[in-house]
């Protein structure tokens, strides 16, 4: 995969820590670059928000239709089929953004890797396999993609993470954000989870929680 474009936003000069997020199948960088302002970040903090582009390709399950996608969707079935060479290669393209902020002089250990929908099934294998330790995993309206084939790094066992859904999600069920959660703490993970009654959307609600963890995982 070729290195990713992105957004890129800035809450302040030289920033100290970095968000990652990924957006969801058919979208692109520019899908949750308004949500910043309304995350509550202190005044003072300088936050980096990098906001990729997925690649373009053909996504099976839309018939063959070329568009943003961090992987091939092959069929919609109840875990999901899914091009899982692919997925893997977006979480190799996106741990390059986050080895590219180390280089930037943002820690790994202040940097969070965030993902709706097909991002969120990435954000969980960057996350949880990335060799250093990172501050955190924000996962919304997503699903567990590879948490049968993942082969978690030691120093993210005890990653915090976050998951959101939508009760009426009708794209991907609750049933598989709460089966993500129930795979989490098989592994020794403790996730925490927040449902909301909206569909496969984020509202302020959410918002307003996303903002929480990033203050309380930052310190800011």
């Amino acid at each position: 995969m070729t290195t990713l474009q992105y957004v890129q936003v800035d809450t302040g000069a030289e920033p100290t820590a970095s968000v990652i997020w990924l957006h969801g199948l058919g979208a692109n960088g520019h899908d949750f670059e308004p949500i910043v302002p309304e995350l509550g970040l202190p005044a003072n903090a300088a936050v980096r928000f990098i906001f990729p582009h997925a690649p373009e390709m053909p996504v099976t399950i839309n018939g063959g239709m070329v568009m943003p996608a961090w992987y091939d969707i092959k069929a919609m079935d109840v875990k999901r089929t899914v091009d899982t060479e692919q997925l893997l290669a977006s979480s190799d393209a996106v741990a390059e953004l986050v080895r590219q902020e180390r280089d930037r002089g943002v820690p790994p250990e202040r940097i969070i890797i965030a993902g709706f929908s097909q991002g969120g099934a990435v954000a969980y294998q960057l996350g949880l396999t990335y060799p250093e330790r990172l501050a955190g995993i924000l996962a919304m309206s997503t699903y567990f993609a590879t948490a049968d084939t993942i082969e978690p790094s030691e120093a993210n066992r005890q990653i915090p993470i976050s998951v959101f859904h939508g009760t009426f999600d009708p794209m991907v069920s609750e049933t598989l954000g709460q089966d993500s959660v129930a795979r989490l703490q098989a592994m020794g993970y403790a996730p925490e989870y927040h449902a909301y009654p909206m569909d496969h959307a984020v509202c302020l609600e959410e918002i307003q929680e996303v903002g929480a963890c990033i203050r309380n995982w930052l310190s800011l």
